[in-house]
C-alpha cells in the first residue's frame, strides 16, 4: 500500500494495540540507552504473541569508525533458529561502505542522526530482535525504538508472507553476474541497496551492467532483463546529476575517485513475486568485463516460511569496506583517540554520580 493510500486508511478504526520496546531508563534517570561490550550481544525486543513491526528506529555511539559494519542486525519469527534478517545495521538501514549519508525513502532512512525502518513484518507467534556488536571496541550508547501492532492472531496465516532481508558481498568475478539474492519458496522480492567500487579510480565502467533477475526456474534471458545498473536505479548517464534520494530509489554515495556508488531502489509499487524461486543478480561491466570490483548488497523480501539456509555470515574484518592501507589506518587511530574520550566521558560521569 503507497503512502496516499495509507492516509485514506487514517479515519478507519484500528483492531490492534499498539506497544513498543525501547531503550528507556528503567530507573527513571535520563540513561536511555543500552552499552553494549566488545563482542556482547542485546536483544531489542522478545515479543510474544501475534503481531507485526511497524517501525524501528535507532542511534548508535561507538568509537568505532567501521561500527556500521562491524555491528549486526538479526530478527526471528515465529520462534526459527535461522535468522530471516541478518545484515550490517548500516547496511540494513539502506547505505554501505559504514557511512552515514541522510537520505530519506518510504520504507528505509537515515535522517539527522537517526535510522528508520518501516517496512512491516509480521508474525503469528513471537518477535525476537537482537543486535550484536562484533566490533573489538564498545558501543557506548544504543538508543533504540521498536513499535508493533499486536494482534488476538494473524488473519488467513498461510497468506502472510514474511519479512526478510540478507547482506551479501563478493568481488566481482570474469564472465559472471553479481548475485543479490537467491531465495527458495513463494514470496515477492521488494528491494534492494547496493554498493558497488571499482578497482580502476575514476572509471565507473562496471556500471554498464544489467539487472538480470530469474523467476521460478526461467533460463537465459530472462522476463526481467534491464539495460543497465543506474537504469536499474531509475537514473541515466552513471547518475551524472548527483545525489539525491526520492521514496522508491535515490543514489546515497557517489565518489569518482574511488570510485564508490552506493544506491537504493524499492519494489513498493512493483514487487516480484514468485511461487518457487527467485535469483536476484545485477551483471558487471558490458559483459562481466571487470572482475575484482568490490560488489556488496542488502536485499529485502517477503516469503513464506520456512526459508532456506542463507549460509554463513561473513565475518567482522571480510566486512570492512576497501578503503586502502592509508585511509584505514588513520580511521583505525581516529577511533582509538575516541575510545579514549568516549572513556575519559564516562569515568567523569561516574565521578559526577551520572548526571
Amino acid at each position: 500500500m503507497t503512502s496516499d493510500k495509507l492516509i485514506d486508511t487514517l479515519p478507519f478504526l484500528k483492531s490492534y494495540r499498539t506497544t513498543q520496546e525501547s531503550s528507556y531508563d528503567r530507573t527513571g534517570g535520563n540513561e536511555d540507552y543500552v552499552s553494549i561490550e566488545a563482542g556482547a550481544s542485546a536483544t531489542l525486543a522478545d515479543v510474544k504473541g501475534a503481531g507485526c513491526v511497524s517501525r524501528i528506529w535507532i542511534t548508535i555511539a561507538s568509537a568505532d569508525l567501521y561500527i556500521l559494519r562491524r555491528c549486526v542486525i538479526r530478527m526471528f519469527w515465529d520462534g526459527e533458529t535461522e535468522p530471516s534478517v541478518e545484515a550490517p545495521i548500516g547496511d540494513f538501514f539502506g547505505v554501505g561502505f559504514s557511512q552515514y549519508r541522510h537520505f530519506s525513502s518510504i520504507p528505509l532512512g537515515m535522517t539527522s542522526g537517526g535510522y528508520y525502518c518501516y517496512f512491516p513484518m509480521p508474525f503469528a507467534k513471537s518477535a525476537r530482535i537482537e543486535v550484536e556488536n562484533q566490533s573489538p571496541k564498545k558501543i557506548t550508547a544504543f538508543y533504540y525504538n521498536i513499535a508493533f501492532h499486536k494482534y488476538e492472531s494473524l488473519k488467513d496465516p498461510d497468506k502472510i508472507a514474511y519479512f526478510h532481508a540478507r547482506w551479501r558481498h563478493e568481488k566481482t568475478m570474469p564472465g559472471s553476474n553479481y548475485t543479490l539474492l537467491e531465495a527458495t519458496g513463494a514470496g515477492h522480492y521488494v528491494g534492494c541497496n547496493m554498493n558497488m567500487q571499482g578497482s580502476k579510480p575514476f572509471s565507473l565502467w562496471f556500471l554498464e551492467g544489467d539487472e538480470m533477475i530469474y523467476v521460478d526456474g526461467e533460463q537465459h534471458p530472462p522476463a526481467i532483463h534491464g539495460t543497465g545498473t543506474e537504469d536499474y536505479f531509475n537514473s541515466g548517464w552513471y547518475f551524472n546529476k548527483g545525489e539525491f534520494s526520492a521514496p522508491y530509489h535515490g543514489l546515497t554515495i557517489k565518489d569518482h575517485i574511488t570510485p564508490r556508488v552506493s544506491a537504493y531502489r524499492f519494489h513498493i509499487p512493483d514487487p516480484i513475486p514468485f511461487k518457487k524461486n527467485i535469483r536476484v543478480t545485477m551483471e558487471h561491466g558490458g559483459a562481466n568485463d571487470t572482475p575484482g570490483c568490490d560488489y556488496s548488497s542488502t536485499a529485502y523480501w517477503y516469503q513464506l516460511e520456512p526459508h532456506v539456509s542463507m549460509g554463513l555470515f561473513p565475518p567482522a574484518e571480510d566486512r570492512i569496506p576497501d578503503d586502502g592501507f592509508v585511509l584505514k589506518g588513520a580511521k583505525s587511530l581516529a577511533s582509538d583517540i575516541l575510545e579514549v574520550g568516549f572513556n575519559i566521558f564516562e569515568q567523569v560521569k561516574s565521578l559526577s554520580g551520572g548526571k
